[in-house]
Order: C-alpha cells, then sequence, then structure tokens
C-alpha cells in the first residue's frame, strides 16, 4: 500500500502500474536485500500499527481504477476487500516526524 500511493503520489504510477512491477520488486528484495540483512548491524521493522487505516482512503481509489480486463484485477479486488475491514484514519493525525510521512506530504523531513 504504501509503495502504490507513493508511486502515484510522487512517481505518476497508476495501481495498476504498481501492481505490475510488484513481481520485479519482489525479485530484487530477494537478490539484494533479503540474502543480506543478517549481516546489517541494525535492523529494524518501520511497520506501523495504524498505517493501514491512514492508507486505506488513499488506496481505495486507485486500487477501483484497475481495469476489469486486466491480470492485475484480482489482486486488486482482493485488496479492496482487505481494505473494506479496516476503519480510516485521518493522515492530520499522523506527525510530521513519522516514517509514513514519506509515502504522505508533509514530512519533515527533506527526501530530495
Amino acid at each position: 500500500m504504501r509503495r502504490m500511493v507513493r508511486d502515484s503520489r510522487y512517481r505518476g504510477y497508476s495501481a495498476l502500474e504498481t501492481l505490475q512491477r510488484w513481481p520485479s520488486v519482489r525479485r530484487g528484495e530477494e537478490k539484494h536485500i533479503f540474502p543480506y540483512q543478517e549481516e546489517a548491524d541494525v535492523m529494524f521493522n518501520t511497520a506501523l500499527l495504524f498505517e493501514l487505516g491512514v492508507l486505506k482512503r488513499l488506496a481505495e481509489p486507485l486500487l477501483r481504477e484497475v481495469p476489469p480486463n486486466t491480470p492485475e484485477y484480482s489482486e486488486a479486488k482482493r485488496l479492496l476487500k482487505f481494505l473494506s475491514y479496516l476503519v480510516c484514519i485521518n493522515e492530520k493525525e499522523i506527525p510530521p516526524t513519522s516514517i509514513l510521512r514519506e509515502f504522505l506530504d508533509g514530512s519533515s523531513f527533506d527526501y530530495s
């Protein structure tokens, strides 16, 4: 969800394009990240308990735009069903120092 929202906001990609790129992203993780992660001095999980509630409002409209005649449509429908179980959280509740702001607007940090 993070990637889909970020790709839409900052790269101009549709949800369809992000879903199409996902296998390549996973291959990159398998090749360049996972084999070396145990060698890192520090690892941390950046997942936040509330992030899907924040991303829901932003991701749902993107997922609804995936055309039914594409192979990615079933994944879009699966993700929409998953999101339907979540309560929306207003992104205004997220502080500007949260890592989630990398995928939203309003971060205190400069990512350029």
